[in-house]
């Protein structure tokens, strides 16, 4: 393409309306994300300049968007690098999965996929099961009201840290929350200044973290030497690490097995904690939660069939993940001059991908705003249209425990809906959100336990045929 040409497409671009001299659109994009993707785009288009705290970015987004992410020749023209080097750098590791692009992603992806697949399940369903008991005695049932987000966040680091590793690092949870904030909001969005990486608040949670981190590390050279991997995601990478220590440096390991607590708190615990809401808030939805999960608790064992046909609750999940989406824009950078839409992007420009734009849409999901777990119904399928619900983001690095996160998912929300009884207080509340480190429901989300629905039975898993 001539270089008349390419400066024509390129200047064609819209900017997007809306901005604040000198800090741009940072306001609006920061206070609602999904809905400041969404505005612009019936504004502009699917192509359009933003500005944040000054910085020009480009955004592409829709089902237009969606489609350019699902050509291998065009996603490969992006990548994500950039957006990850400050924090790979901060922890002093030599690679990250979401830094990882090429080759090298695909590798470590391979590395972890069965521990993020729903074979980390096989045949401990059960005890999945009784760590939400454990969880929900704990936290939900031995008080009046709970706060939600911070509840879920426990029940998820229970139920992975004794899965993956044997032990759930309970204590640690505020920590790793606080230090999630800080790296996400300085080191990966830049929404805020480097200087409160300073902070000590953020100083004594990297700390603990880092503690933690050192203690994991040596609890598994232990079972390293002594030939007693588990065979887990905590297991497998240090496999490879044994077997590669070039690829999987000694550096590397601390993010690596912490990695799945940090990821587990910060995105399935804000799903769970918003599908909460939907169901209390949404006439007619909690019965249908109820049965369904009493249905299935009264089989006493249960396998992957068994919470994978929670038809249900699966489309609340899926309508959590649709209005209170966590993959609200993908961050990337050009490699070369990128045409999209009948315009061009420059080589080296940062680019963010609204995946989450077409959510909020009533030309695929009539009445938007609405909280329908029946939109997922085989007579209605509305999450199937092409292009339109993309919860976990799109192209190589869509997120790689999508299925395992929506079994645990089911497993926390039938759980929790057959043991107690829950209520909105006051019934008539309207959820609060927060957008930073990523969106979701408010800290400050409470709801009242009214008591216990069912008490709790131990539940076996069925064997799972090889």
């Amino acid at each position: 393409m001539s270089a008349e040409r390419l400066s024509e497409k390129t200047k064609s671009i819209p900017k997007a309306s809306g901005g604040i001299p000198l800090i741009g659109n940072t306001v609006e994009m920061a206070k609602d994300p999904a809905a400041f993707f969404l505005r612009c785009y019936r504004d502009h288009g699917p192509v359009y300049q933003i500005n944040v705290f000054g910085r020009k970015s480009y955004v592409i987004a829709g089902v237009e968007a969606a489609k350019f992410m699902t050509q291998k020749s065009k996603r490969e023209l992006l990548r994500s690098k950039e957006f990850w080097e400050d924090f790979r750098i901060h922890m002093g590791a030599s690679k990250l999965l979401t830094g990882l692009d090429g080759p090298e992603h695909q590798k470590m992806r391979s590395i972890m996929r069965d521990g993020f697949s729903p074979r980390a399940l096989e045949g401990r369903y059960g005890d999945a099961v009784g760590l939400a008991d454990k969880a929900l005695d704990r936290d939900w049932l031995s008080k009046d009201d709970v706060e939600v987000v911070e509840a879920c966040q426990f029940m998820i680091v229970q139920i992975l840290g004794d899965l993956m590793s044997g032990k759930a690092p309970i204590e640690y949870v505020r920590d790793i929350r606080l230090n999630i904030l800080f790296i996400l909001n300085v080191l990966v969005t830049r929404q805020r200044p480097k200087f409160f990486l300073k902070f000590p608040s953020f100083k004594r949670a990297q700390a603990r973290v880092n503690e933690m981190g050192r203690e994991m590390i040596g609890d598994f050279k232990e079972r390293t030497k002594a030939g007693k991997l588990p065979d887990n995601l905590l297991g497998d990478i240090m496999r490879a690490h044994g077997e590669d220590p070039d690829f999987i440096q000694e550096r590397d390991l601390q993010l690596l097995l912490t990695g799945p607590y940090v990821a587990g708190l910060d995105t399935v615990a804000n799903t769970l904690a918003a599908c909460v809401y939907g169901i209390l808030k949404t006439p007619g939805v909690l019965e249908k939660v109820q049965q369904e999960a009493d249905e299935l608790y009264a089989k006493g064992s249960i396998g992957e069939e068994d919470i994978a046909g929670l038809d249900y609750i699966h489309g609340c999940i899926k309508e959590a993940m649709r209005l209170w989406p966590i993959a609200v824009a993908q961050m990337r950078v050009t490699t070369q001059d990128v045409e999209f839409e009948g315009h061009v992007i420059p080589e080296g420009e940062m680019i963010y991908i609204g995946t989450s734009v077409p959510h909020f849409m009533e030309e695929y999901f009539p009445d938007p705003q609405k909280f329908d777990p029946e939109r997922s119904a085989p007579e209605r399928r509305e999450h199937m249209k092409p292009g339109v619900y993309a919860p976990f983001g799109r192209g190589p690095h869509t997120c790689l425990g999508k299925n395992l996160a929506e079994l645990l998912m089911a497993i926390a929300i039938s759980r929790m809906f057959h043991r107690a009884d829950l209520q909105l207080d006051p019934p008539d509340y309207v959820l609060k959100t927060k957008s930073a480190p990523t969106p979701g429901p408010a800290m400050s989300f409470k709801i009242k336990v009214a008591g216990e629905r069912n008490p709790k039975q131990k539940i076996q898993a069925e064997k799972e045929v090889a």
